[in-house]
């Protein structure tokens, strides 16, 4: 089948040893996922979750009980006081932003601990102001060290004075570096709190749903946010994004998201309930088969002397796969080789512009039911030094694997790279 669909044979032979390579690494991804399967089934349960939650429309959204229903068991399933799970919310930048904007007031210390936040926040915080609307707040950084830890004495150091927000983003971004697993976020949160109880600790959550047997809220964190069309969503949510976390915290962010007096109390579903809820069921298992696909394309690129993050037997804490590249035509290669792998728009070039919220160019392989959606397969890479390319997504295993298999399949079709 898979030479019908034009993978060469001298790939498919290569191919062959990497997933002898990865077999043993699965069992534990299949273990985090059941518990996480039951862990969501249990919220629903628990919630009394119905068939008449799924379709409710009022003309301002007052009283929508498929809304409040969804809210309450996200609460449960990431262990918080209230939830905020809306599909007004662009995307995971959007959700991110509110929080943000809706906690910190003008002069308050926003303190990024794991380096610089993703490209599209670069507005929201005031390290690009092109539009003079970023906030009026301290930023401060304190980047991971060169083995991607915390560094604990800078950020003693920078907490000398009163700080309102620490930020933590689990996931690399475009950053090479590992993902912060449950562990060192939980060890870095008591820290912070033993120097400043009150100080409140938020979590840029995006890509790490479900890749663990605890979320950050389950070892400290205040608030986090995440998007719909990643992780949590299934690949079901066609739009959205979720905050949990305090319920002061999260009234707070409801009132940006909406306007005070309102927060929550308003906002249309627009119809979206039955997906949103469908999608969080089947989370667990969808995330599970990124990983693996993730797993394979780690190892798939590491036996052919690329540099890759993480390493297929490291532990991971998001759904991304960096492989360092190193030229321009590799990149375009790669993501024209995800782009044909696709079930949307396969037909498709990829090439490289000029998006919104970046720096410098990128280049985005998508053909995915959901314009956007990360959960699906993907790939994306800024085109600068040293040319990293950015693998995520599959709603099922086989289809990650198979745009490994075409990404590697068209750089050998280029001859860009050499299969021994």
């Amino acid at each position: 089948m898979y030479e019908s669909l034009g993978i060469h044979t001298h790939v498919l032979d290569y191919l062959e040893s990497v997933e002898s390579d990865i077999k043993e690494t699965f069992d534990e991804i299949d273990e985090i996922a059941s518990y996480n399967q039951l862990k969501v089934l249990n919220a629903m349960q628990k919630h009394r979750l119905s068939s008449n939650h799924f379709n409710w429309h009022t003309g301002y959204g007052y009283d929508d009980p498929g809304r409040d229903k969804i809210e309450e068991i996200y609460a449960d399933v990431f262990k918080t006081e209230d939830a905020i799970v809306r599909p007004i919310i662009v995307n995971g930048t959007h959700a991110l932003s509110l929080c943000l904007s809706g906690i910190l007031k003008t002069g308050d210390t926003l303190l990024s601990i794991a380096g610089k936040p993703y490209d599209t926040l670069d507005e929201v915080i005031g390290i690009s102001n092109e539009y003079n609307q970023a906030l009026d707040i301290n930023y401060l950084q304190v980047d991971l060290t060169s083995d991607g830890e915390f560094q604990f004495d800078l950020i003693k150091e920078n907490m000398k004075s009163p700080v309102k927000m620490i930020y933590i983003q689990r996931s690399s971004g475009y950053a090479w570096r590992q993902s912060l697993t449950i562990d060192k976020i939980k060890e870095v949160i008591a820290f912070v709190k033993d120097i400043q109880e009150d100080v409140i600790v938020m979590i840029d959550n995006c890509y790490g749903e479900f890749l663990d047997y605890q979320e950050p809220t389950e070892v400290g964190a205040d608030i986090m946010a995440g998007s719909l069309i990643k992780n949590p969503g299934g690949g079901l949510a066609i739009a959205g994004g979720y905050i949990v976390g305090k319920k002061d915290l999260v009234e707070q962010v409801s009132y940006r998201m909406t306007t005070p007096g309102i927060g929550k109390e308003c906002g249309l579903m627009f119809g979206q309930t039955r997906t949103m809820f469908h999608g969080l069921f089947i989370a667990p298992q969808t995330v599970a088969g990124a990983i693996k696909g993730a797993i394979y394309c780690s190892r798939a690129y590491e036996k052919l002397g690329f540099e890759v993050n993480p390493r297929y037997d490291d532990p991971r804490s998001d759904i991304i796969q960096s492989v360092k590249l190193g030229t321009k035509n590799r990149v375009i290669a790669f993501c024209e080789g995800v782009q044909y792998a696709a079930p949307v728009d396969s037909h498709v070039t990829p090439v490289p512009w000029a998006m919104p919220g970046y720096d410098s160019d990128v280049i985005m392989a998508a053909g995915a039911f959901v314009q956007g959606s990360s959960i699906e397969l993907s790939a994306d890479a800024p085109m600068r030094e040293p040319f990293i390319v950015y693998f995520q997504g599959g709603v099922t295993y086989d289809h990650s694997k198979f745009g490994v298999m075409q990404s590697l399949n068209r750089l050998y079709e280029k001859e860009l790279v050499d299969i021994k």
